[in-house]
């Protein structure tokens, strides 16, 4: 009896060796701290920065390697904590000024965001294919129905595929910079529409109701 008890126990142990090591398989914390986060438009060189004054104050043990990932944010919170400061893990102009340092103008951030989000949705694209993609974002902050900053707009939930999926993190070339000068600087060739999508294939019905203004290479533009 007492040889059947040792056994069963040894079997349970077993049992929850294995499941401890299954679980310990499903949160890699490596592989987590890899995933990136929203960086709110600041520069490769900018995050670099942020990342060694961090890391020469005690806040940030990682690489200084320009990649706002989990945990450039979290040292950036536990900075924000620290010197009374909204705890969001967001560099904007206050914790930028706490950590002396200075961002670039609205503008540069805004031509930065944009470009980022031209290459990332529209790099296969004419140049006014581009141009137009910027030129709907813009619209779009203008209009009361979405946030009235470029940053807000690209970053509103489920508004861009690139975000959901990560492009946006790449780095723009070029001709989206270009193309996003051209529409900061008023080139409309969507005639104000506020939404843009591939015909071949969109799957909301939603998007089917608005109406199309122009089409541009492989994008409808609509309002």
């Amino acid at each position: 009896m007492k040889t059947k008890m040792i056994k069963a126990l040894g079997l349970c142990l077993c049992f929850i060796t294995i499941v401890a090591v299954g679980f310990v398989g499903v949160y890699n914390p490596e592989t987590y701290e890899t995933e990136q986060v929203v960086a709110t438009g600041l520069t490769t060189t900018q995050i670099k920065t942020v990342q060694q004054k961090l890391k020469n104050w005690g806040y940030y043990t990682g690489n200084v390697d320009g990649i706002y990932g989990t945990k450039t944010r979290n040292a950036v919170i536990y900075f924000q904590k620290n010197n009374g400061l909204v705890a969001d893990g967001i560099v904007g102009s206050k914790t930028a000024a706490a950590l002396g340092m200075s961002l670039s103008s609205q503008s540069s951030n805004d031509l930065y965001l944009l470009a980022k989000c031209i290459y990332a949705e529209a790099r296969g694209e004419s140049y006014v294919g581009q141009v137009a993609i910027g030129a709907v974002i813009l619209n779009r902050v203008k209009s009361s129905a979405f946030p009235n900053t470029v940053y807000g707009v690209i970053y509103q939930p489920w508004a861009f595929t690139c975000v959901s999926d990560g492009q946006i993190n790449l780095e723009p070339n070029q001709t989206a910079y270009n193309a996003a000068r051209d529409a900061l600087n008023g080139w409309d060739p969507t005639y104000g529409a506020i939404y843009y999508y591939n015909p071949a294939t969109a799957t909301s019905s939603w998007i089917w109701s608005r109406k199309v203004v122009v089409t541009i290479g492989k994008h409808n533009f609509a309002v």
